[in-house]
Parts: structure tokens; C-alpha cells; sequence
């Protein structure tokens, strides 16, 4: 791929009516460049993508590329495919771009046999060039560079053959994205291709952006997709565009400052405006006073020339939602949990106790059986096998993208707004605003919202509702940034129980406090299920330690039978294996600090619960309080609260003190 292949926006400027959604943008894009788009919903974002790609025209500007350089594009949804083709025959188009060349290579072959002198050695450098082209593309390891591609984003070998029609919209998006990369050009444009796309395959396009050697502008709603993906953020503010060096985090530390001094300079602006309303309001009519009011006057035309005007997507917003019903200790227990559709079984004997007040996250790869898990614990789905029983007092409430279309039955015509004020009379359009119902679209009706705003609308519908069990399945899907944190925010204050699923990494590191992985069901009948006492960093982290654990295990066997063999060679002693051993033995160093560290935390915790416990005891021996109900009452429920959270911290501490000795006695 040529070093040289770039494209050059230069004062590109749009208009919708009398807004300037894009006003003088300039961006440069070269082979190398690791870019990301950021900015609120209808910032126009996707229409610059659309520009860059010549699929849409500007009012003004223009878009130039070097000679050769191929762009790909990317959008943010696709139609079904109609072409009867299968999926594997579907990849290959993608190498179409590919056979044209390989045509030009022949009838430039054909001219170099009779041509000579300047125009046969034209004729050569321009074969070579299409010849390096070729090579680059991976056209003579298509057949591999597919299965790679398609396997990475999730799709199994025996899927190849199927008809691309039949794979459902998430999965077409799949397709559009493999389309995309192995095409392998020189620019790719992505809007959102982490929609749709599970924890592994978020991944694997990781990695894949990681070695791309082309250059890529993508827009994304996953925090840690874009850290680890980009090295400069292009922000779209109110029709500019700014650039920032760094990963997304550097952006929003630098960007948190820029608005903090935005926020500032707009709330003295808009109290310069009041006071000078208020002296033309009080002077207007006394002669005496007219100079002034005509100088305050021009004073507000120049404000107003240069008004700061802070957009919805900045203003602050907190939203809370109703306290949960008080529960019992246990939130739900499983037991022989088992499920089959036909003859295939996805959950075999999952047995599960979960306390009150914990944030689950299930892991585990596609088609593990997790959405099945989530609905059987909210009672959605009673085809099973086994038992789900409930603790005393909990109410639970369920969330799914599946099942968003019925909380609007019967209200159809009911307005966003309207649906918001009937749960809620307490601050809905900051509600709304926080799930990106902004403006005019708090009037629409359920009836003609698309399906991504029904989405938002009936998790909002959903969190409104008095419960102490949250079963949220991709809560995050079809949210922004801004609006995820909002989320998460407001999760992480709720006192009751939430069951989760999530493709977001940092949402699901954010969140959770215990983890709960399906590895699907194995060959002894039974869903490998385990359960880890720590968040999904921490069971990440568990994870990483048992691969190189593994890995040095199968190293030192293979070392073993060669020498029982009698044959050692000098790869026996390589450098790579040593560092495998040292890699490992650092992963178990830091599993041990982990542990250790979440010991004393549990120790601490538990020291506090006891002198409080201690302390409501003392409270309610005192004669004017047990001898009063009404003062007795709300001690004794403390009391008993604060004993069950004693034994729930003591059964975590022992459980972390036995992975503990496990470690130490590992080292």
C-alpha cells in the first residue's frame, strides 16, 4: 500500500435550512491515521462520513485524494441482501475491485509484448504498481483472508455456505463490516461498527484495526473500543471541527476542561444580558438616561452577534429513579436451570444463589445462552427446566430490545412525553434528554418512533417502575456516550439487584460486582458455569492468569515427554518459552496483590458492619427505645439489615481468603 494515499477535506460547509450543520471543515486523513469522529447526535457526523465518500455533495468545499487511494464506507444500518448469494460468495465481491485490475494487468501484458523503448518501460512501472496493488490486497489468499474475516466477526464455517438473505439485521451488519475490510482499502470510513458486534468480536476488530496499515475515521459509542482503537479525536461542535491528539479518554479530559470554561463564560454572558435588559427595560423612557440605554443597546447587538449558546447534549442532567421496594436477603435462586430449543440444548443444571443488592454481569461467548439465562430469571420464558425462586419482597422488571414493542401495547398514539409524564410527573424532559429525546421529539408518538427510540423509551419506561430486581439485557444498545454515562449513573445509585448483559466493556467494568460466565453446554450434560466473586475487570483478569497458566502448563509437559524421549533441542531452551514462564509468573503476582487487596477490603468492610451492629444493639437496649414501637421498629430492621450483610461479607470474605490460599500455594 503506497505511503502516499491520503484525502483532504478543505472548507467544507453544509447547510439544512438556516443551520450551518457543517460551517469550513478541514480534515486530512493519510495512511497511518487512527481517527475517531465525536459529537452529539445530529452534530452530522454521518454526513461528512457521507461527503468524504462521495455520497453525499456539500454546499461548499471539496474533497481531493491522491491518485489510487480507495475509500470504503461503512454506514450505520444496511437492507437484507436480495442477491441469492451465499455468505462465503457474498465476502468475495468484496475482491471485485480486485478483478478488474487483474483485467488491466492482462491488456497491459498484451501491449508490453510489441511495445519499446519509453512507452514499454511505462507500461512496466504502471503493471508493477497494479501487480503490488493485487498482492497487497490478499486476492491470492482470499479463500483464507475470508474465513479469517468472517470467523473473527462471529460467523461459524458452517454459516459460509447459507444463503446471505437469511442471516437477521444484526447479522447483515456483519456482513456490511466484513464486506468493508476485505476490501481492504486505503480509507475506511466506519459509522458504529461496534453495533451489533459481541464482546469477542469487538475484539477481534480491535485487533484487526491494531494491523491495518490503511488509515480509518470511525464514530463509536464504546469508550474502550476507541481508547484502544484511535490517537486523535475530531470533534463536530455547532458546525466546526476541532481536532485532539490522544486516545477518546485524553479527548474528554481536555474536552471536560474546554466545557467547564464554556459553561462559565455562558453563564456570564447570559447574566451581562440580563442586567442590561433590566437597565433598557427601567430607562427606556427617561430622557436623562438615553445615552445609556442606547449604549447598553449596542452593547446587546454585539452580545448578540457573538452569543455563546450552550447546546442540550452539555447541559448537566441527573436523573434519579424511584427507590426499589425493600427486599429480603436472597434476590433469586436457581436450581437444575435447563433449556433446549429442539435438540439443541443451551442451559443444562445451572444452579445460582444470588444476594440482594449485587450487580451481575453474565459473560460468555455468542450463543452461550445468556439472553436465554436472562429471560428464565425474569420470568419471561417458563419452558424450562429446574426452578427460579424469588426472595421475599422482589420485584423484578425486565429489559430486552426483543420485547420493547410490548410496553406500548395500547399506546400507539400515546407521545413520548405523555409516556414519560404517566410514570413520572417529576422532570421528564430531562428524562427524555438523557435517553436522546431532545426538542420537537418528545411529541412524537410511540406509533412512528423508529425502533432504536422505542428501545430507549421502553428501558426508560422500565427504570421508572417501583422494582428491587433489574434484568437488563444490551441496556446500552442505541445510547450515546453522554447518555451511557447518564446510565450508568443512575445504576450505579440503585440499591436493589440488576442481572446483566452487555457487549460494553467499560459499561460492564463499571458496573458489575460479581461476574456469572456461560461457557455453553459440554459433553458431561452440564453448562460450564462458574461464578466469580469480582467485577468483569477482575474476572478478565482470572481469566488472562488460567490461559498463561495453561499455556506454561502444556510447555513443560511438552518439555517433559521430549526429554522422557530422550531427544531435547535448542527450542526446547528458546527465549520464548522463559518468557511465557515469566509472563505467567507475573500474572499470578498480580492475581495475589488483587486478592490481598480485596481481603483487607472485606476485612474492613466487615470490622465497620460489626460496630454497627454493635451500636444498633447498644441503641436498642436503651429503655426509650425498646419500650416504644415506633422508635424500636426502624432500630430492630437495621439491625437485622446490617446482620445480613455481616454474613453476606463473611461468605465473600471466605471465598476470596480460599482463592487466596489457592494462589499462594500456586506460587
Amino acid at each position: 500500500m503506497a505511503e502516499s494515499r491520503r484525502v483532504q477535506c478543505s472548507k467544507i460547509s453544509l447547510a439544512f435550512g438556516d443551520r450551518d450543520l457543517l460551517r469550513d471543515i478541514t480534515l486530512f486523513l493519510a495512511t497511518g491515521s487512527r481517527c475517531a469522529l465525536a459529537g452529539a447526535n445530529g452534530s452530522g457526523k454521518t454526513t461528512l462520513m457521507k461527503i468524504i465518500a462521495g455520497l453525499a455533495k456539500p454546499d461548499s468545499g471539496d474533497v481531493s485524494f491522491t491518485k489510487g487511494c480507495r475509500v470504503s464506507y461503512l454506514p450505520q444500518s444496511v437492507s437484507a441482501r436480495t442477491s441469492g448469494r451465499t455468505l462465503r460468495e457474498e465476502a468475495e465481491t468484496a475482491f471485485s475491485p480486485i478483478r478488474a485490475l487483474l483485467v488491466s494487468m492482462d491488456e497491459i501484458g498484451e501491449k508490453l509484448k510489441t511495445a519499446a523503448g519509453a512507452n514499454a518501460s511505462a507500461l512496466a512501472v504502471e503493471y508493477h504498481t497494479l501487480q503490488e496493488t493485487v498482492e497487497a490486497s490478499g486476492y491470492y489468499r482470499r479463500e483464507a483472508v475470508i474465513a479469517r474475516v468472517l470467523t473473527g466477526l462471529g460467523f461459524s464455517p458452517d454459516d459460509f455456505e447459507k444463503q446471505a438473505a437469511e442471516f437477521s439485521g444484526g447479522w447483515q451488519m456483519r456482513i456490511a463490516l466484513a464486506a468493508v475490510l476485505l476490501e481492504n482499502p486505503d480509507i475506511m470510513l466506519l459509522d458504529e461498527p461496534t453495533n451489533y458486534l459481541d464482546i469477542e468480536a469487538r475484539t477481534w476488530l480491535e485487533s484487526y484495526l491494531s494491523g491495518f496499515r490503511g488509515a480509518y475515521l470511525l464514530v463509536s459509542h464504546d469508550r474502550y473500543f476507541l481508547d484502544v482503537s484511535v490517537n486523535e479525536v475530531y470533534e463536530l461542535f455547532q458546525g466546526s471541527l476541532k481536532r485532539y491528539a490522544g486516545n477518546y479518554s485524553d479527548y474528554e479530559k481536555t474536552r471536560e476542561a474546554e466545557i467547564k470554561s464554556l459553561v462559565k463564560r455562558y453563564a456570564e454572558q447570559q447574566e451581562e444580558i440580563a442586567r442590561s435588559e433590566e437597565l433598557i427595560r427601567r430607562f427606556r423612557y427617561k430622557a436623562s438616561k438615553a445615552a445609556m440605554v442606547q449604549e447598553r443597546i449596542k452593547k446587546l447587538e454585539k452580545i448578540e452577534q457573538n452569543r455563546i449558546v450552550i447546546p442540550e447534549s452539555l447541559k448537566k442532567i441527573t436523573i434519579r429513579f424511584p427507590p426499589p421496594p425493600h427486599a429480603g436477603r436472597t434476590a433469586f435462586t436457581l436450581e437444575g436451570i435447563g433449556k433446549s430449543y429442539g435438540s439443541r440444548s443451551v442451559l443444562e443444571k445451572v444452579d445460582l444463589v444470588l444476594d440482594s443488592g449485587e450487580r451481575l454481569v453474565v459473560a460468555g461467548r455468542n450463543g452461550a445462552g445468556k439472553s436465554t439465562l436472562l429471560r428464565i430469571i425474569a420470568g419471561f420464558d417458563s419452558a424450562h427446566a429446574g426452578t427460579v425462586k424469588y426472595g421475599a419482597g422482589i420485584v423484578p422488571a425486565y429489559f430486552s430490545q426483543d420485547n420493547a414493542e410490548l410496553d406500548f401495547a395500547g399506546s400507539e398514539t400515546t407521545t413520548a412525553l405523555e409516556f414519560v409524564e404517566a410514570r413520572s410527573p417529576v422532570s421528564p424532559r430531562d428524562m427524555l434528554g438523557a435517553f436522546l429525546f431532545r426538542g420537537d421529539d418528545v411529541y412524537k408518538s410511540i406509533s412512528v418512533l423508529s425502533g432504536g427510540e422505542k428501545s430507549r423509551l421502553a428501558l426508560l419506561g422500565l427504570l421508572l417502575k417501583p422494582a428491587n430486581l433489574l434484568v437488563l439485557d444490551e441496556p446500552t444498545n442505541h445510547l450515546d456516550l453522554n447518555s451511557k454515562d447518564l446510565l450508568l449513573d443512575a445504576l450505579l445509585a440503585f440499591t436493589g439487584t440488576i442481572v446483566f448483559v452487555s457487549h460494553d466493556r467499560a459499561f460492564m467494568e463499571a458496573l458489575s460486582t460479581k461476574t456469572l460466565e456461560l461457557s455453553g453446554v459440554e459433553g458431561s450434560g452440564a453448562s460450564a458455569v462458574r461464578l466469580f466473586y469480582g467485577g468483569y475487570a477482575y474476572y478478565l483478569e482470572r481469566a488472562a492468569s488460567e490461559r498463561a497458566n495453561e499455556s506454561a502448563a502444556a510447555e513443560k509437559n511438552a518439555g517433559a515427554d521430549k526429554t522422557a524421549n530422550g531427544v531435547t533441542t535448542a527450542a526446547d531452551k528458546s527465549p520464548v518459552s522463559a518468557a511465557a514462564v515469566r509472563r505467567g509468573s507475573k500474572e499470578k503476582q498480580t492475581l495475589l496483590r488483587r486478592l490481598r487487596n480485596q481481603e483487607q477490603e472485606l476485612l474492613a468492610a466487615l470490622s465497620a458492619l460489626e460496630a454497627e451492629h454493635k451500636r444498633l444493639g447498644e441503641e436498642l437496649a436503651r429503655p426509650e427505645v425498646y419500650r416504644d414501637g415506633t422508635k424500636a421498629r426502624p432500630v430492630k430492621t437495621a439491625l437485622d439489615k446490617t446482620l445480613a450483610d455481616i454474613e453476606t461479607k463473611t461468605a465473600e470474605w471466605e471465598q476470596i481468603a480460599a482463592a487466596l490460599a489457592e494462589a499462594e500455594a500456586a506460587l
